[in-house]
């Protein structure tokens, strides 16, 4: 049987862009089984070795001195010019993996893998008939807002906000390619809801907490970036009001000082994780989160409806900048001390009132989108390069 062929293009630059990859590809298979192929390259890492030495800069920077990102964006935009009309870096393994593969829909969820890929992409396989899209998951628009994302042949761009689509088309996209698509996470997102009355049981048996304590959750991308063993002392002075959720992601180091550091602080009652698969349920069960500027980790918090305090100690990248920009419109706290996280626990813990505007404020911003519209619409794309149409298999939240 025919199968729509789909080539997803990311990196591992921060944890978002497989993410959201990987959301796709399970989105991919939840309505469509086997007759859609999905085949995810890492494309960057793969592909070059200059590349893959950049991505492995990109995330030290991430994790070590934020404020250095500012010049190495700068660097990066200069791809806009190397990638103008076809792929400089890693040409060759990309050329071989469209000749083997034949996708009917090149789509890339990474700024960098957009600009001469597509044109590539339909210089190799000798057809119009391939088609090409993007998914930006920027917040909004600025600087930070990569040109890279930006490649005028695209025939679908696909932005998580107006905000950010309002900008592209600034930038030079064409309107009539623009779509406003919301969030891509994968099925699991949607299903695996904790309604109000379950919560408190959720925190019992699974994380072995208090079942009405505020809970703040202390979270990292997937690189491990994270400022924890220093907000944490913020939270001692009011340990029978509150409770907390650690996450580390692939941060040994940090995982192990904090296993020491619970021992040492037995009052405060502490769920400790290293890299999670469940925070779409931890959200759901706290009161507060505290995350860099990542658009993934903040978008399932718009969604959940947990607030979100910007951790910006060390300084925020640009691409961060862009989500700061978004949040602050709903009154998000950006924290630039450790002595700023303190001042607002302080004021939650002894002004209540103060927490519940500050998330009627956020709760502002939140937006509902049909999570299944952007997966139909890009496997219909490919099925124009494929001559084939598929009907989706219904989605149940509950199933």
């Amino acid at each position: 049987m025919s199968k729509i062929r789909i080539l997803v293009l990311t990196s591992s630059t921060g944890a978002g862009h497989d993410a959201r990859a990987e959301a796709f590809a399970e989105w991919c298979f939840e309505l469509y089984r086997h007759d859609v192929d999905v085949r995810i390259e890492q494309m960057l890492e793969k592909s070059s070795a200059i590349a893959r030495a950049g991505v492995n800069f990109y995330n030290w920077i991430q994790r070590r001195a934020p404020w250095m990102h500012k010049g190495f964006y700068a660097v990066v935009e200069l791809l806009s010019l190397l990638n103008r009309r076809s792929v400089t870096l890693g040409r060759a393994y990309y050329e071989g993996v469209l000749r083997d593969f034949q996708p009917h829909l090149v789509f890339s969820v990474h700024d960098c893998l957009n600009r001469g890929y597509f044109q590539l992409a339909r210089k190799i396989l000798r057809t119009e008939r391939v088609r090409c899209a993007t998914y930006c998951g920027e917040f909004s628009g600025g600087w930070g807002y990569s040109i890279n994302w930006i490649e005028p042949s695209v025939d679908r761009y696909f932005s998580r906000t107006d905000t950010a689509a309002d900008y592209a088309i600034k930038k030079g996209l064409r309107p009539d390619k623009s779509r406003v698509r919301g969030h891509l996470m994968p099925p699991r997102a949607f299903r695996e809801v904790i309604g109000p009355a379950e919560q408190g049981d959720f925190r019992v048996r699974r994380l072995g907490l208090r079942p009405d304590l505020f809970t703040v959750f202390l979270t990292t991308g997937g690189n491990g970036a994270n400022d924890h063993l220093d907000l944490l002392p913020f939270l001692l002075p009011h340990a029978d009001r509150l409770q907390v959720i650690i996450v580390c992601g692939r941060n040994h180091d940090t995982y192990n000082a904090l296993v020491h550091w619970r021992s040492q602080n037995p009052k405060l009652n502490c769920h400790l994780e290293g890299f999670s698969e469940i925070v779409h349920l931890l959200l759901q069960v706290s009161d507060a989160v505290v995350t860099r500027g990542g658009t993934t980790t903040c978008a399932k918090a718009l969604h959940f409806s947990c607030p979100i305090m910007l951790n910006a100690l060390g300084g925020l990248m640009p691409q961060e900048e862009l989500t700061w920009k978004y949040f602050r419109n709903g009154g998000a706290p950006r924290l630039n001390s450790a002595m700023d996280f303190g001042v607002i626990i302080n004021r939650w813990m002894t002004q209540p009132a103060s927490y519940r505007e500050q998330r009627e404020r956020f709760l502002s911003l939140r937006y509902v989108s049909e999570p299944t519209l952007l997966i139909r619409e890009l496997v219909d794309l490919g099925g124009e390069g494929a001559d084939l149409a598929l009907a989706p298999r219904p989605f149940s939240p509950l199933a």
